[in-house]
């Protein structure tokens, strides 16, 4: 497309992205023993003609992790096998951003290490199912509300996965404040029913999120700091409140103070979540004057269409990236995307569904 801009080069931060095309964060459940393995490097280096991958959700502490075979980001193993994926992406020449995400009250011990706990910021227990590999389905349990203690080393925790990370040959991180975990269980005055400097008023209810930015920003550069956030999102149980509006206008406006390098702001509609409503999507925009990375269920003409009317700069893809590891190649010449999409593999633990989509050729 002549006049595309999805397929422009791009700096963010000072980080040369050869296209404006992101690859979404997406659970896959392959990290055996929560450790990345070559497995997980050959998905990652199949799809690095993105402009920039964010990779799935990874526990910065064993108390972060919640879902079966997710990796992590906090032993010497876990950053041994994330090295080989960013060497994969590198030699590529893609980019690659890790997304740090604690799952908080969205967990159970059944996918945990024996020492390890279930906590939120408060005993508010999360309505529905997750699946456990050794129990099958089991219901959410209900979380321990966290201490100041715990506030303190969750905040430690998620630094010193961004540091581990940027050790491991990572680009950047992104925050994971979306989707119901941790970090956005302290947004919410539905999962957040603390009564100290965490809790209550929306300044107090973003403290904690603004925190570990701010911490994380320092550690390894607010020019490789990034979040996810989902405002009117409902997964993992975020019912809607009153303040949302809000609660997102005050957050984003504290982050621009922060100059971190990007907010991506997903948008779950696609997937039959209510849609995020243009008002905050344009707030969020005027609020923050670094890079916006917008996702939900985008294709090529919606893409173009918000990236023409200048509501984000970067345009993130999910599950096309799963059965076409060569998107842009596709998108930018016009060639057939692929129909096989095997979603009942989706969260298996091998390559079935992971690494065996084909490239296209060109006709």
């Amino acid at each position: 497309m002549s006049n595309s801009k999805l397929f422009e080069s791009y700096s963010l931060q000072g980080l040369e992205l050869k296209n404006r095309m992101v690859m979404s964060p997406m659970t896959r459940c392959r990290a055996l023993g929560n450790v990345p393995n070559e497995l997980i490097a050959t998905y990652y280096r199949q799809r690095a003609s993105a402009g920039l991958i964010l990779t799935e959700g990874t526990s910065p502490s064993a108390n972060g992790l919640g879902y079966a075979r997710m990796p992590g980001i906090f032993s010497d193993a876990q950053i041994a096998g994330w090295k080989l994926v960013t060497q994969a992406v590198h030699e590529e020449g893609g980019k690659i951003f890790m997304q740090i995400m604690h799952c908080g009250r969205i967990a159970h011990p059944h996918n945990m290490p024996a020492a390890a706990r279930v906590i939120a910021p408060s005993s508010v227990q999360a309505a529905g199912q997750m699946w456990t590999d050794s129990h099958q389905m089991q219901e959410h349990p209900m979380p321990e509300a966290m201490s100041a203690d715990d506030v303190t080393q969750t905040k430690a925790d998620f630094i010193q996965g961004a540091i581990n990370a940027i050790q491991a040959g990572f680009d950047g991180v992104e925050l994971h404040g979306a989707n119901g975990y941790l970090l956005e269980q302290f947004l919410s005055p539905i999962a957040n029913v603390r009564t100290d400097n965490y809790g209550g008023s929306i300044e107090n209810r973003c403290r904690f999120v603004l925190e570990v930015v701010a911490g994380v920003a320092q550690a390894i550069g607010k020019e490789k700091t990034g979040i996810r956030l989902s405002p009117y999102g409902v997964a993992s149980d975020m019912p809607h409140y009153p303040e949302i509006h809000e609660t997102y206008d005050y957050l984003t406006q504290e982050l621009n103070k922060l100059d971190i390098a990007y907010l991506h702001i997903a948008d779950h509609s696609a997937m039959g979540a209510p849609e995020v409503p243009l008002a905050i999507k344009t707030k969020i925009r005027s609020n923050f004057k670094n890079t916006i990375i917008l996702a939900g269920g985008y294709n090529l003409e919606k893409a173009e269409a918000d990236l023409a009317n200048n509501l984000g700069d970067l345009i993130a893809f999910g599950r096309p990236f799963i059965n076409n590891p060569d998107l842009p190649n596709r998108l930018e010449n016009n060639l057939a995307l692929s129909a096989d999409f095997k979603a009942d593999m989706l969260y298996s633990a091998d390559e079935k569904g992971f690494t065996d989509y084909p490239i296209a050729t060109h006709n």
